[in-house]
């Protein structure tokens, strides 16, 4: 059997398999998948792998397949390695798409251009000049417009902080952003009509809000886990920040939960709001048992799970938050992430649990 090799096969392929495991469901987004050269917006990219990235470009005999796998490819990096900016898996992409839910002649704001892929797929869907994306990186957001006028769009391209959306652009029917948010900038809210969706990754889930004629929103959280480059501000530079030593001073108290409770996939992403910008390791035996789980924050603090005793220090008692999340999670029946829902208001927004009353987690 030949496996297909030419561009246009592949495209086909990859939005055949989209659609095949219901990441597809519209003809509309089958056509812009298999229509929309994906390799026109990612020369040179890396992928993940075991001992790092690996790194393909055109003269690679694997850069156009893996172009068409469903895998997310890592485009630019600080001067650290570590990935600043990457074209999202497509699977995810177009999950992201179809809970958008648009239709012909709606005005879409994308928040976050990246490679300018994502934009290039909206604007085959309603038509370029309904699309306005915003890219906080100058040189991204030229790159981007490039490469997009070559592949035959021409949507608007702005070059601005993605967080304050287009105030000058609005109403919109839709807005989707592709970076990642500890909570939904409220400012969106009042740039799109009543009944306009939202979709945004925020913690570790996606959700999408449907914004009432109050100006208020709320929606229900996809079921699968999602994980996207963090929103930088102007002059950020996105870098993820590695394990800090362990201090030198502590303090120390027996806690009620376990290392292993985290592992749980309603308390992972709970956690991911309520920290939204820690990171964890685990430490395992020689029997391959998770012994201690460490937790860490860019702002310096730190904490240690190990045998029932919680050791932290630093600005944030991140253990405390730890506890408090999972025994909410417990109390609210040890929810699913697809059964969380977000509401946002004008000075405040909190996760519930469908079907129960109130509030389970404030974000800040």
């Amino acid at each position: 059997m030949t496996l297909p090799t030419a561009p246009a096969d592949l495209r086909l392929k990859l939005a055949d398999r989209l659609r095949n495991t219901g990441a597809i469901k519209s003809d509309r987004w089958h056509e812009a998948f298999a229509t929309v050269p994906r390799e026109a917006f990612v020369r040179g990219f890396a992928v993940g792998a075991q001992n790092g990235p690996v790194h393909l470009t055109p003269d690679d005999p694997q850069w156009l397949s893996t172009v068409y796998s469903d895998d997310s490819l890592l485009t630019r990096f600080d001067t650290g390695g570590v990935p600043t900016s990457s074209s999202t898996m497509p699977t995810l992409m177009a999950l992201m798409l179809e809970a958008l839910d648009v239709a012909d002649g709606n005005k879409v704001l994308e928040v976050a251009t990246g490679t300018g892929y994502n934009a290039a797929l909206l604007s085959h869907r309603v038509g370029d000049e309904n699309v306005t994306t915003i890219e906080i990186d100058p040189d991204l957001a030229h790159d981007a417009e490039q490469r997009l006028a070559r592949a035959g769009y021409r949507p608007t391209v702005l070059a601005d902080d993605g967080r304050i959306g287009h105030p000058g652009g609005g109403p919109y029917d839709r807005l989707i952003a592709t970076c990642g948010f500890s909570s939904v900038p409220p400012v969106w809210l009042t740039q799109l009509r009543p009944g306009g969706v939202i979709v945004c990754p925020v913690g570790g889930g996606v959700v999408r809000l449907v914004v009432r004629d109050d100006g208020t929103a709320s929606g229900a959280f996809l079921p699968d886990a999602a994980f996207f480059m963090p929103v930088r501000g102007i002059g950020g530079t996105g870098t993820t920040p590695v394990p800090p030593p362990l201090p030198d001073t502590y303090s120390s108290r027996p806690c009620s939960v376990a290392p292993t409770d985290l592992l749980d996939d309603g308390v992972h992403f709970l956690l991911t709001l309520a920290l939204p910008r820690a990171m964890h390791r685990y430490t395992y035996d020689d029997a391959g048992k998770i012994t201690a789980v460490h937790i860490w924050q860019p702002d310096g603090a730190w904490a240690e799970l190990r045998c029932g005793i919680a050791r932290q220090s630093g600005p944030r008692r991140i253990l405390d938050t730890v506890e408090t999340a999972i025994t909410a999670h417990r109390a609210a029946g040890r929810p699913t992430r697809d059964r969380y829902r977000l509401t946002v208001e004008a000075g405040r927004q909190w996760a519930s649990v469908a079907d129960t009353e109130g509030p389970l987690w404030e974000l800040g």
